[in-house]
Order: C-alpha cells, then sequence, then structure tokens
C-alpha cells in the first residue's frame, strides 16, 4: 500500500520533472520568449488583468449559487472571502487543501462542512463539462484544425452532461455519503441552481477568453479580432480542462501551460506561445492573490460596520 510519505515524493517528482522540462524549453526558445514578451503593452496587461478578476468572480458565483441551491444562500461578500481564500490552497500540493479551508471558513457562518465539500466538488464537473463545450464551439468557429488533436477529451462532454442532470448526480451524492457513514444532505440540487451554476461558469470562460486574447493579440500578426477572441476562448478552456484533470501538482502547475502552447501554436510561433502561457499563468497568479486580499479586506470591514451582527445572524 502507498504511504502518504510515498505520494508527496511522487507528487514533488512529478512537479520537480515538469519545471525542469519547462525551464529547457524556455531556455531553448528563449530568444522568441524575450521577443514575446517585450511585445505586450501594458493596456494588454492590464485588460488581462482585469478579465481574469471577472472570471474568477464568476467562478465564485459558480459555486455560490451550488452552495445557494444545496441550502446555505451566502451574501456575496463573505461567499467571496470563503472563496477566494479557500482557493490559495490550490497552490499547495494535494487536491483536498482549497476544500478544508472553505469547509472550515464555511462552518463559522453555520454552514455545514458536507454541503462546502459537495459544493467544492460539485463546482469541477461544472466547469469541466462547461470548459469543454465551449472549448469545442469555440475552436470549432476559430479554425477546426486546432481542435482535431484534442478531440478524445470531447468524449468526457457527454457523460458530465448525465452526471450534472440534478437526478444523477443527487443519487451519485446520496450513495457516497451513505458509503462514508454520513448523514445526506438536507436539501437536493435543482435544475434551477444547476443551470444558474453553469450559466456563471460560461460567463466565466467567456471572461478567460478575454484575458488571453488580449495577449495574444500583440503576439499575432492576425488583425481577424473575433477570431483572435474566439480562438483563445477555446484555447484557454481545452487548456484549463487538461490541467484540471492532472491533481498530482498544485493548480495544474505546468500542464496547463504545456497544453496552451500546443493549442495556440496555429496562431503563434513557439517563442511567443510560451510567452503568451507564462504570461497567463502569472496574470492569473496575481487576480488570485487580488481577489483574496479584497475579499478578505471587504468582509473585515462589513464585520466592523456591524460589529452586533454575527456570522449566523448574517445568513
Amino acid at each position: 500500500m502507498v504511504t502518504g510519505r510515498a505520494r508527496r515524493i511522487v507528487r514533488i517528482a512529478f512537479l520537480l520533472i515538469a519545471l525542469g522540462f519547462g525551464c529547457g524549453a524556455v531556455a531553448s526558445n528563449w530568444d522568441g520568449v524575450a521577443a514575446g514578451f517585450a511585445r505586450l503593452s501594458q493596456r494588454s496587461i492590464s485588460l488581462s488583468v482585469a478579465a481574469v478578476v471577472a472570471a474568477l468572480c464568476c467562478g465564485m458565483m459558480t459555486w455560490r449559487a451550488l452552495l445557494a441551491d444545496l441550502g446555505s444562500p451566502l451574501p456575496v461578500r463573505r461567499a467571496a472571502k470563503v472563496f477566494f481564500v479557500g482557493q490559495l490552497g490550490k497552490y499547495i500540493p494535494g487536491a483536498l487543501w482549497p476544500v478544508i479551508a472553505q469547509m472550515e471558513m464555511g462552518r463559522d457562518l453555520g454552514v455545514p462542512r458536507s454541503r462546502s465539500a459537495a459544493a467544492f466538488f460539485l463546482t469541477l464537473p461544472v466547469q469541466l463539462g462547461s470548459g469543454l463545450l465551449v472549448a469545442a464551439v469555440a475552436l470549432l468557429t476559430a479554425g477546426p484544425d486546432a481542435l482535431a488533436p484534442y478531440a478524445w477529451a470531447l468524449l468526457l462532454v457527454p457523460v458530465l452532461a448525465v452526471l450534472l442532470e440534478p437526478r444523477v448526480i443527487n443519487t451519485v451524492i446520496g450513495f457516497g455519503l451513505r458509503r462514508l457513514g454520513r448523514e445526506p444532505l438536507e436539501r437536493a440540487l435543482t435544475r434551477r441552481g444547476m443551470l444558474a451554476a453553469v450559466g456563471w461558469a460560461l460567463a466565466g470562460w467567456s471572461a478567460y477568453g478575454l484575458h488571453l486574447a488580449a495577449i495574444v493579440g500583440d503576439l499575432t500578426a492576425s488583425e481577424d479580432v473575433l477570431t483572435v477572441l474566439l480562438f483563445s476562448v477555446g484555447a484557454f478552456a481545452l487548456s484549463w480542462c487538461l490541467g484540471i484533470m492532472t491533481f498530482v501538482v498544485p493548480a495544474g502547475a505546468g500542464v496547463r501551460e504545456v497544453a496552451m502552447v500546443a493549442v495556440v501554436s496555429p496562431m503563434l510561433d513557439q517563442g511567443a506561445a510560451i510567452a503568451a502561457a507564462l504570461c497567463s499563468r502569472m496574470v492569473i497568479i496575481a487576480g488570485d492573490l487580488l481577489c483574496a486580499g479584497a475579499a478578505a479586506w471587504t468582509a473585515r470591514s462589513s464585520v466592523c460596520a456591524r460589529p452586533d451582527e454575527s456570522p449566523r445572524n448574517a445568513l
């Protein structure tokens, strides 16, 4: 039986190998990478950061919609604090740190741990299913050849579509809780709540696409803005979905960037593609930190402004 220590060693080794190959790719194409970064404008970077913040907020609203449908509607400020601060745990090796953080912070607001865990794990298939669908539509519209090497990933779309049907997912959740010896959830998911979550997820992919398009627009010779936008939406959604399928590295580190370089290669040379992937990663990290800091500050300000209001009463 594999011990916890052995699993940590495997994760660290995987990450080091991925980083090694990534550094090698950057070094071998350094002139092109440096030239790509030099072509990025301050305006594009600013637009990219703003789009990422909007996308991250849509992700928070996806999770909040699921949590509300399960019976724990949270005010936006407090939901943002739990979600964004908890999401910083994704940068720690191991897939469970974000959900552990959200469960503990949610408990302080009267949210049962099982409900927080259910909302967290439901967010992943919602984002994965909507992301693969968006990638297929966007890349097919922008250029069918760009999607061909990754068509196998689309086989998950019908599986996820069935899984996200409330009657199916409620049965799966109930079975899992019984196997774990836990009490069933007080409220079942509804189709209305699931549609709200999917709607926010689709809005998030549009914002993520705009974030990448702002970067790619400076690096490509194409003047077709619509094609660049559609291509960027599809490329980011596909690379993110491939990254989320890899749970052994923090936040899909390395996997998403490798996939993004490959997907955008029809539009960018390798040096520019690597620059786009690295810049995208840095912008997303900055967005995570900005959202976590802003959410914590606004939530604290809200509590300080109403010192007589307890968290449970605020619900």
